[in-house]
């Protein structure tokens, strides 16, 4: 409202300074999936019981040392990924069969906004992720190692790789798809991407494959920098950092809003 020469008032009507939209749309992004029972249990609960049970129960041969140190850069990444991924993918597929992206689209936010938004929700879940594996795995006795920088650019890259696939994903796909889709590799990769059971337990060939994964690539990284004190990891962060490119790139291009 502005005031006039008369001392009356006039409607000033107007979008929102961009930053401000961003901001309160990523705040109702982490609301609504904080408030989700089934992405919590995906994004939280899941990792969680993952660590405790395999770094306390001898199930899995994790080779010397605790098998906590061993474990927890690795549940970290499946964090990363069942938040950026899977939990992304299904919530924005359904977001896309009811209209709720078409009808965003329409609104003042530009959609490269509320993409925006979304990866800050993103990012938000998952620093409450990272501080609550930690302090699990603190409890569990782990002894972490490494360069905190590090360890960033490995969760970041990460994180926009994951983004990127599970936005192509929910883009391209019916919501039913996404959901049995983004399901089914979260499951595959906890399987054969170094979370659980290291790469050197899988055929030579096999390993070849599957360490070109950005699973691989992030658990890896991680546990280098966190379980053996090693520099930067630059293999790891040049494969994150394509398959960032590439997916971000395709969601980009293919995502549709209808």
């Amino acid at each position: 409202m502005t005031a006039t020469g008369t001392g009356m008032y006039t409607p000033k009507p107007g979008a929102a300074p961009l930053p401000r939209m961003i901001a309160a749309q990523a705040l109702l992004e982490t609301k609504m999936l904080l408030r989700n029972g089934e992405q919590l249990l995906l994004t939280v609960v899941i990792p969680a019981l993952l660590l405790v049970l395999f770094s306390t129960v001898d199930i899995v041969d994790t080779g010397a040392g605790e098998a906590v140190d061993f474990l927890t850069p690795g549940v970290l990444a499946l964090a990363v990924m069942s938040t950026a991924f899977t939990g992304q993918a299904i919530a924005t597929g359904f977001e896309r069969r009811y209209g709720v992206l078409k009808r965003l689209a329409s609104s003042p936010l530009p959609r490269w906004g509320l993409m925006t938004a979304k990866t800050l929700s993103v990012l938000v879940t998952e620093v409450l992720q990272v501080i609550l594996l930690t302090a699990i795995a603190f409890a569990l006795g782990w002894s972490p190692q490494g360069n905190p920088v590090a360890v960033l650019l490995l969760l970041v890259l990460g994180t926009a790789a994951f983004s990127g696939l599970g936005l192509l994903m929910a883009g391209t796909l019916k919501a039913e798809a996404t959901l049995a889709a983004a399901n089914l590799v979260f499951l595959l990769l906890l399987v054969g991407g170094g979370v659980i059971v290291p790469l050197d337990k899988f055929p030579a060939g096999a390993q070849d494959v599957l360490g070109l994964l950005p699973i691989s690539a992030l658990s890896d990284g991680l546990r280098d920098v966190l379980h053996h004190g090693a520099g930067m990891p630059w293999g790891d962060l040049g494969i994150l950092a394509v398959w960032a490119v590439a997916g971000l790139a395709a969601a980009g291009k293919f995502f549709r809003w209808e």
